[in-house]
C-alpha cells in the first residue's frame, strides 16, 4: 500500500497534481481542503459562531460529510446534497482557512482522513497532510510558486468559472491566507523535513507531473 502527501499554499497546484497522479496509477485522490470547505459552507449556511467552542462541536458532531468518485470524477456532498461546485465559490476560501485554523475542525478531519487512508491507496493534498495527517506517508511533496503567480491562476479559474472577481483582490486574499496558514498554532502550513520541495512558478503541469512521477519512482526503488 502507498500514500503520497502533497502540501503547499493555495495556487500551488496541487490538487490539479494530485488528481492527476491518482488517475495515472489508478489510486485514490482525498480533497481534504475541499473537506474544510464544507465546514465553512456549513458554517455559512447555519451562522453559526465558528469561535464559540459548543456551537463549532455541535456543527462538527452532527456533520454529514461524504466524497464519491461519480463517473471518474471526484463529488462532494454535504447532509446528502452535491455541493461540489458551492464550496469552490471564492467567499468560502476564506471560510475554508479560518476554520481551518480551529484545531476541534482538524481533529475531526483528521480523524476521517486517517481511516480512509488507512484502508486504500491513496494520495492526499493539503497544508499540513506531510507534518501531521500522514507523518508516516511513503512520498512527501511539498509544491510553491510565487504569490502573483498563484493569485493569477486562481484569477482564471474564477472568471473561468463566471465569478466576478478583481486580480488584486485575489492576490490579496492569497496573501493573507498564506500569513494565516503558516502562522495558525495548531498543524500550520510547512514543509516537512523529508519532504521533497517544487516550484512550480515557471512550469508546466506536465513538467511538474513529471518530476513527481520520478519522485515516486525513486521512493520505490
Amino acid at each position: 500500500m502507498i500514500n503520497i502527501a502533497i502540501d503547499g499554499p493555495s495556487g500551488s497546484g496541487k490538487s490539479t497534481l494530485a488528481k492527476l497522479i491518482a488517475k495515472k496509477r489508478g489510486i485514490l485522490y482525498l480533497d481534504t481542503g475541499a473537506m474544510y470547505r464544507c465546514v465553512g459552507l456549513k458554517v455559512k449556511e447555519t451562522g453559526i459562531d465558528m469561535y464559540n467552542e459548543e456551537s463549532l462541536q455541535n456543527l462538527l458532531d452532527n456533520l454529514k460529510l461524504d466524497i464519491k468518485y461519480i463517473d471518474g470524477e471526484q463529488k462532494v456532498f454535504l447532509d446528502g446534497k452535491n455541493v461540489s461546485a458551492k464550496i469552490r465559490e471564492h467567499d468560502i476560501s476564506k471560510l475554508a482557512s479560518d476554520v481551518s485554523a480551529l484545531p476541534a475542525c482538524r481533529i475531526k478531519l483528521v480523524e476521517i482522513q486517517h481511516q480512509i487512508a488507512s484502508r486504500n491507496d491513496c494520495i492526499l493534498d493539503g497544508r499540513d497532510i506531510g507534518t501531521f495527517v500522514l507523518p508516516n506517508a511513503d512520498v512527501k511533496i511539498f509544491l510553491t510558486a510565487d504569490p502573483e503567480v498563484r493569485a493569477n491562476r486562481r484569477y482564471k479559474e474564477l472568471k473561468a468559472k463566471g465569478q466576478d472577481v478583481h486580480f488584486k483582490t485575489v492576490l490579496r486574499d492569497i496573501i493573507e491566507r498564506d500569513r494565516n496558514d503558516s502562522q495558525r498554532a495548531f498543524a500550520p502550513l510547512k514543509k516537512a523535513d523529508d519532504a521533497c520541495e517544487l516550484d512550480t512558478s515557471f512550469l508546466s503541469v506536465e513538467d511538474v507531473l513529471n518530476k513527481i512521477e520520478e519522485i515516486i519512482n525513486k521512493k520505490g526503488e
